[in-house]
């Protein structure tokens, strides 16, 4: 059996930690400590005895991602395998740009999208000279029909409702030879997804969810209505998920820049108290 490793590439929200223009305690902290900084949220499948890599999410922080992991692994200058892409948000497909001639001029990167992000690259520049130059060559995935990227692993998306205004939203399940892992980093409601998310993550080994917003109150202090901007709240998905503690290991993960979760002391202790966990990069996981 081979060894798998699942490793967390990213944890914020798009706009990344520091979020640009903004000043608040946790944006002028990472301005002052690179150590507090957080790219956008990005996971990886590594398989070392194949010498290859799969990357899930293309984000804006591409360039450092790839080059903490490649280095990470001894896989300086090997390019992943492939790509999956969740939805045409700015947190999830733009890193695509360094694939193309101006760049990394990769050739033919499979790069792995449903049928309307499809659309997205093929129809709208720049995205479509990466099509036209072949650096990317799109396949279309569907809705919980598995992709085999090993004889030992799958990757299976998931459509989940998110702010669709130019394509669908995938979730992503992630089947190793030991375990299986659910990967939703963003999804607008638990009641109005189709499956039972207290259902789903009993059936996972390791997820890692929407961590977004702890409570209503992170986006009070920014100024942003929450109403406008709809994430499951942590709060609540730990009281819907209590009682798996300690069947799945259950990771929150695309922190916004004002999540107060990220500034790691009384508030971070209370959520491991209750046996959830903040996602931080450079997290392994055989799975």
């Amino acid at each position: 059996m081979s060894e798998v490793i699942l490793s967390v590439v990213g944890t914020a929200q798009d706009g990344g930690l520091p979020q640009a223009n903004c000043f608040c305690e946790n944006c002028k902290r990472a301005l002052a400590d690179p150590r507090f900084k957080r790219t956008a949220a990005s996971l990886a499948i590594v398989l070392p005895e194949e010498n290859k890599w799969h990357l899930i999410e293309a984000t804006p922080d591409l360039r450092e991602q790839m080059a903490r992991l490649q280095m990470r692994y001894g896989m300086e200058s090997k390019l992943m395998s492939s790509i999956f892409l969740s939805h045409a948000h700015i947190g999830h497909y733009p890193g695509l740009m360094f694939l193309g001639k101006e760049s990394i001029n990769s050739h033919q990167l499979p790069v792995m999208a449903g049928t309307k992000m499809i659309k997205v690259l093929e129809n709208n520049a720049p995205w479509n000279q990466l099509t036209v130059l072949e650096n990317i060559n799109v396949q279309e995935i569907f809705d919980r029909q598995p992709v085999s990227i090993s004889s030992e692993v799958t990757v299976t998306p998931i459509i989940v409702p998110h702010r669709n205004e130019f394509s669908e939203t995938f979730a992503f399940w992630i089947k190793g030879p030991n375990k299986k892992v659910l990967f939703i980093p963003d999804i607008d409601r638990w009641d109005e997804w189709d499956i039972d998310i207290r259902e789903a993550a009993k059936e996972a080994d390791i997820c890692f969810l929407d961590g977004t917003f702890h409570s209503p109150q992170d986006l009070e202090k920014i100024g942003r209505d929450y109403r406008q901007i709809p994430h499951p709240v942590m709060t609540e998905t730990m009281e819907r998920l209590q009682d798996l503690v300690g069947e799945t290991k259950i990771y929150f993960t695309h922190l916004n820049h004002s999540n107060p979760v990220l500034q790691k002391d009384r508030l971070r202790k209370e959520i491991e108290a209750k046996g959830f966990y903040i996602a931080d990069e450079e997290m392994e996981f055989r799975i």
